[in-house]
């Protein structure tokens, strides 16, 4: 197994194909196995397979809190439309510094209707007390999002992870890239740390 490389060289991999590209499918399950770079996942509906590129990444979670946020962080948030036009946290992960940038923007995501991925830097007000919640407002950009962050909304931090996280059971999320053949590939593995099942 390949162990990962330093986080500043995630930025290539995560920043091009990891969103909304019509080549790309998610995939959110459990692990089963690690062959060689043969990855099978546990998924709700079947298990899938999944080959990992040459010197492909890995990302970790862990659990943190809205403490961690403040004016300047760069975060994302899975959020669902409310009928009032505001945006509900489904979630909330925390960027370090060396992904600066991933992702950003405002788009449809696939948490369920009316659900947007947002990636973009908290205002420099910061989160700001409101009722239902705090507001962080996310700026990108072609413009920004207000969301609203309720007390129980999961607030996960990326870490640099390495091959060893991948162990079976163990919690991921991948957005894999489908060749003409329905074969599945990716450069990159997002996983739970210590059993943590992945918010987003």
């Amino acid at each position: 197994m390949r162990r990962a490389a330093p986080l500043l060289c995630l930025l290539a991999v995560a920043a091009a194909p990891a969103y909304g590209q019509e080549s790309t499918t998610r995939i959110r399950g459990t692990i089963v196995s690690l062959e060689g770079n043969l990855l099978t996942v546990a998924t709700a509906a079947e298990n899938r397979r999944v080959t990992l590129s040459d010197g492909f990444r890995v990302v970790t979670v862990v659990k943190s809190d809205l403490s961690k946020i403040g004016p300047g962080t760069y975060v994302g948030s899975a959020a669902i439309l409310q009928p009032d036009g505001t945006l509900r946290a489904r979630e909330v992960h925390i960027f370090p510094e060396a992904m600066r940038g991933t992702g950003e923007g405002h788009r449809p995501y696939d948490l369920g209707p009316q659900s947007t991925m947002t990636n973009g830097t908290v205002d420099a007000s910061g989160p700001v007390e409101s009722v239902g919640g705090q507001v962080l407002t996310l700026k990108y950009k072609d413009g920004e999002k207000k969301i609203v962050v309720s007390k129980d909304t999961p607030v996960v931090l990326y870490e640099l992870g390495d091959a060893k996280a991948l162990v079976p059971g163990a919690h991921v999320y991948i957005i894999a890239q489908r060749a003409a053949d329905g074969g599945l590939s990716t450069a990159r593995v997002t996983v739970g740390k210590n059993g943590l099942a992945l918010p987003m």
